[in-house]
């Protein structure tokens, strides 16, 4: 098993299971609280979490072939949170907390398939400009971190 690999996967799990703790800790009250700056229910953000991992993943194998991620724009993205948002507006925390489970491991285990040089390879990003990523940063900066950023803005929604 490649070092690398397998600790970007151990820190998506980390944050995959400290939102999980979370949201098991919340009444059902807090569930539906809109979260202050996003406006979505903290239910509907930990879906968010788990349904978008396959994606994430989708486009950092995109790179670790070397080929450029083209047409993605963060309007096309608030337009898919939006949209998300509208869907799963009475999202029960089981269905939630199944769907984070799954497709985090389902994550974790497509990161630990990753060599050294598919993690250092690199191509444009549409999401940025175009500016030539690399697989390891662009899995970074979404898919392990994302679980961490709405973690803390539930937080300070809860004050927890």
């Amino acid at each position: 098993m490649n070092k690398r690999s397998n600790a970007l996967a151990e820190r998506l799990e980390q944050g995959a299971r400290a939102l999980a703790t979370l949201a098991n800790t919340l009444t059902d009250a807090e569930w539906q609280t809109p979260v202050p700056k996003d406006g979505r229910k903290v239910g509907v953000i930990v879906h968010h979490v788990a349904s978008v991992y396959p994606l994430e993943i989708q486009l950092a194998q995109t790179l670790a072939e070397g080929k450029p991620i083209e047409g993605v724009s963060w309007d096309a993205v608030h337009e898919m949170n939006a949209g998300h948002a509208s869907e799963q507006a009475a999202v029960t925390r089981e269905a939630a907390l199944d769907l984070l489970r799954k497709n985090s491991a389902a994550a974790a285990d497509a990161i630990r398939a990753l060599g050294d040089e598919d993690l250092d390879r690199a191509a444009p990003v549409s999401l940025y400009a175009n500016a030539p990523l690399t697989c390891q940063f662009f899995l970074e900066d979404h898919a392990l971190r994302h679980s961490y950023h709405h973690l803390g803005g539930i937080r300070r929604a809860l004050k927890k």
